[in-house]
């Protein structure tokens, strides 16, 4: 038994601790600043974090010039970003909104949320609308819930059962050990499905 756990040990090679989970999504958080001006920025850091109520989980650096927004206005957005604006997606994640006005140097169109107190960037094709619900301190990022109160999605994004369809979005997601971009691949199996054949 000894001898088997050693061989599998020596198969992995220890990196120590590090930030590297695969994929990771690219997340557009949308806020409003204290001027009410529109900002966006890209995070890897999130995900959905509850499923009553259904809740998404964004964590931003303490730096960052929308940390400050969601603080002021207990609201944010978060869209989804998708390969057809890469460019946009990155930009926004590189430059603070302090400095410039993101929507206007990527050409995006903002949309003032229905329902948060946040806006959201037209272009990318599925956007949930959040009210602030839980700030958890973590260290050099602050973990930000999110109570999903909408999600919004492109009519031309949905199969024929009535169905977000993934292959339509085209969502990024994001390499951690190489800081790439990467899209998805075809459905390899049914969730809740092809594990059954394992159950004695």
């Amino acid at each position: 038994m000894k001898g088997s756990q050693g061989a599998a040990d020596n198969m992995k090679k220890s990196l120590g601790a590090k930030t590297l989970l695969f994929p990771t999504p690219v997340l557009m958080v949308g806020t409003y600043d204290q001027a009410g001006k529109p900002n966006l920025m890209s995070v890897a850091w999130g995900g959905i974090c509850c499923s009553q109520p259904p809740c998404v989980a964004v964590s931003l650096r303490k730096a960052t010039y929308s940390h400050a927004c969601i603080g002021e206005r207990r609201a944010f957005t978060v869209g989804i970003a998708c390969e057809g604006r890469i460019a946009e997606a990155d930009y926004v994640g590189i430059v603070s909104g302090r400095d410039v006005d993101k929507f206007a140097v990527t050409r995006l169109t903002p949309v003032r949320s229905e329902v948060v107190d946040a806006p959201y960037a037209a272009e990318f094709p599925v956007v949930l609308e959040c009210r602030l619900l839980h700030v958890i301190e973590i260290g050099l990022h602050t973990q930000f819930i999110g109570e999903i109160i909408d999600v919004k999605a492109d009519k031309d994004l949905f199969s024929d059962d009535g169905k977000l369809d993934i292959m339509k979005i085209k969502p990024l997601i994001y390499d951690t050990s190489k800081r790439g971009y990467h899209g998805v691949g075809p459905l390899l199996a049914d969730a809740f499905s092809v594990g059954k054949g394992l159950k004695v």
